[in-house]
């Protein structure tokens, strides 16, 4: 027990439901700090930086939506990284960038399941559909359609890759 947190699976702290994005990561770079883990620091004062230099940009405290949305980036960035240091043959970095992106998304709620996002597309086409007077929408309709689901994820509090996403919304338009 650290705290009002528990240790999980390698000895990695359990997320406490309503601490917030800042307020874990500060929990867990103390944490760090007492098992001397380097790297883990490392890259937990990276993602503390990132999300105070918004803050600062922006002269107010951030938004929960919005330290997801920083999260989210930094992980894009690990992934492309990963992608290149792949490609230029350096295993030993793209798997630092993989343990940063596995550290990263654990601040981030839980990833939706395909059948949860597809649900969401679906129901998102249907109230397209509804709107247009009963005419299934087209792949013309690909924008309104993307927006309508991106609320509804955004309104259900569940993360879901965009890059997916779209290609399920362009599958079913194009039904």
């Amino acid at each position: 027990m650290v705290g009002d947190r528990e240790l999980c699976e390698y000895g990695e702290l359990c997320e406490v439901i309503g601490m917030a994005i800042l307020e874990k990561l500060e929990a867990d770079i103390v944490a760090a700090m007492r098992a001397k883990d380097e790297h883990r620091l490392t890259t937990l004062r990276m993602v503390k930086s990132a999300l105070k230099n918004k803050e600062l940009d922006k002269r107010a405290p951030l938004e929960e939506a919005e330290e997801q949305a920083i999260l989210t980036t930094l992980i894009k960035q690990r992934k492309d990284s990963v992608e290149q240091f792949t490609k230029g043959n350096r295993p030993e970095l793209a798997e630092k960038e993989g343990f940063e992106i596995k550290m990263i998304e654990a601040f981030l709620p839980q990833s939706a399941s395909d059948e949860e996002v597809r649900t969401i597309v679906l129901g998102a086409i249907e109230h397209l559909a509804k709107d247009a007077g009963g005419a299934k929408p087209g792949p013309k309709d690909m924008g309104p359609a993307m927006r309508v689901v991106k609320q509804r994820i955004a309104a259900s509090g569940i993360r879901a890759d965009g890059a997916m996403v779209s290609e399920m919304v362009k599958a079913e338009l194009s039904k």
